[in-house]
């Protein structure tokens, strides 16, 4: 049995501030930011997005294409959860009214929470072939303005549809995974921002790329060569760029060559969004779908990684007539129609949405019509609306 995605919808928020702007404003050479780091854009969420509207919206890119009836599991994956007991995922399933009989839960692991969410997703639909499951990777990342980790900080959201006989991409069997209690990246119960030990994380996702990997190949009895293209963890892009490096090194110069450029495909979006923590990897594999032509059964290798710390490389195989379920135009007028926020607009925008709603006062939106958005709490429940 072919099990896999067989959707894709992406969403990131209306607003973003530019790098070069960012720079000039804290006293950096632009290309620190640009080059150094790899990032171009960065979305920024207001006060009334937040991972369940985000996840909501991107589950909307499709949800008219599936028969929702056939929906028997709804999996969240988020470090941006907005309740300590209740699953993000219920405010989703409501949202797009699915029947009450859908399974429905969040998972985290900081920013593994998606690929968890998938390898689930996966298990029960070859159990239960006749049913479909929506996975959602949704969050946003936030260091605080002027820390050392303000520029790789953005919001957005990923939803896969995993079925029998995926039209986007069929996962093959086996994983290689490798897990270490570390202190690279953690965000404490009390704190809006998140800590992170950078040159220590950087470090240790490539020592858990390259373990991973190895161990991948030795597994399937694969060679580097035999991939078609490899995607990771997209942090910033830079730190994809070196785990890329590592794994040409040493390859014959077509075998360097077509990973090159399916790197250079897969990290398009993420230089205009930023980081968007459990969905990263995902918006790498839309990325490459959307600037890449890849050939019936192309094989993509896939390295997730979640700080503190748990990774896991798999792969999977691109379905004949892909390209049918993937809408570059689609994506493209969603980020250029963002608004572009001057550096003071963007602090003040993001200072503002650290802060907890105000019980009782209605929040009204800026996004387009047909987007849904948080309006706040009442008596402290919180409200979802659409625009």
């Amino acid at each position: 049995m072919q099990v896999g995605i067989d959707k894709i919808g992406f969403f990131t928020p209306n607003k973003y501030v530019d790098m070069v702007d960012l720079a000039n404003a804290r006293g950096e050479d632009p290309n620190k930011f640009l080059i150094g780091i790899g990032q171009r854009q960065m979305a920024v969420a207001d006060a009334t997005q937040d991972a369940v509207s985000m996840g909501i919206n991107a589950t909307l890119q499709y949800l008219d294409k599936i028969d929702k009836d056939k929906v028997g599991l709804l999996v969240f994956g988020t470090e941006s959860g907005v309740d300590q007991s209740k699953s993000a995922s219920l405010f989703v399933k409501s949202a797009l009214n699915l029947k009450p009989e859908v399974r429905t839960f969040e998972v985290k692991e900081a920013c593994f929470g998606l690929t968890a969410a998938l390898m689930i997703a996966r298990d029960f639909v070859r159990v239960h072939p006749d049913q479909t499951a929506i996975v959602i990777g949704s969050d946003i990342a936030r260091y605080g303005v002027k820390t050392p980790g303000e520029v790789t900080q953005g919001a957005g959201a990923i939803s896969l549809l995993i079925k029998e006989d995926p039209e986007i991409l069929s996962l093959n069997d086996g994983h290689s995974a490798y897990s270490e209690d570390i202190d690279d990246f953690w965000r404490p119960n009390n704190s809006k921002v998140a800590m992170v030990d950078g040159k220590y994380s950087t470090q240790v996702y490539l020592d858990f790329f390259t373990n991973t990997f190895e161990a991948y190949k030795e597994q399937k009895n694969w060679n580097t060569r035999d991939f078609n293209a490899i995607l990771y963890h997209l942090p910033f892009t830079k730190q994809g760029l070196k785990a890329n490096r590592l794994a040409v090194a040493n390859e014959d110069e077509a075998t360097t060559k077509r990973l090159e450029d399916s790197f250079e495909a897969s990290k398009q979006l993420s230089m205009r969004v930023g980081n968007i923590y459990t969905a990263s990897l995902y918006m790498s594999l839309l990325s490459l779908l959307e600037n890449k032509k890849l050939e019936p059964n192309s094989l993509v290798g896939m390295f997730s990684y979640g700080s503190g710390a748990m990774a896991e490389f798999f792969s999977g195989n691109v379905a004949d007539g892909y390209e049918k379920e993937i809408d570059l135009d689609k994506t493209n007028e969603m980020l250029d129609s963002r608004i572009r926020l001057s550096v003071d607009e963007y602090e003040k925008t993001f200072n503002d949405a650290l802060n907890d709603p105000v019980d009782g006062q209605e929040l009204t939106s800026d996004e387009k019509s047909g987007m849904w958005y948080f309006a706040g709490t009442q008596n402290h429940i919180r409200q979802y609306k659409q625009k």
